[in-house]
């Protein structure tokens, strides 16, 4: 299955408690935690573009599987990291956090943000 499509968030839990520990302020937590982003992804062979828009934040990281590159958090650091896959998983461990994107089926993909004991969980939908 591909990766590739444009994803709109259908849900997330954790959200505030997960920015909060990544340091995000409370004003850009009120003010992104109703807005549904969208998530486009472009896979071609094992090189991705990652696209996510919120609102009038975009964040772009692109990398290939298995090669380091360098890509940007959601706190706009930018940190080196090797995306890994495994079938119809994506996973990459970046500043402590992991984070696995996993395409369930052909419309849905789950990305859950690990940060110590909290999750982060986004479901999206195929638009």
């Amino acid at each position: 299955m591909s990766f590739s499509g444009k994803y709109q968030l259908e849900s997330q839990e954790n959200f505030e408690s997960f920015m909060k520990a990544i340091g995000l302020p409370d004003e850009l937590i009120q003010k992104g935690k109703d807005i549904k982003s969208i998530s486009e992804i472009e896979e071609d062979g094992d090189n991705f573009k990652v696209t996510v828009t919120t609102g009038s934040k975009v964040l772009v990281n692109t990398f290939k599987i298995g090669e380091e590159a360098e890509l940007e958090t959601l706190t706009g650091e930018k940190a080196k990291a090797v995306v890994q896959r495994d079938g119809n998983k994506l996973t990459v461990s970046l500043k402590g956090i992991l984070s696995v994107t996993e395409l369930v089926d052909g419309n849905t993909i789950v990305n859950t943000m690990t940060l110590g004991s909290i999750v982060y969980k986004r479901t999206s939908k195929l638009m």
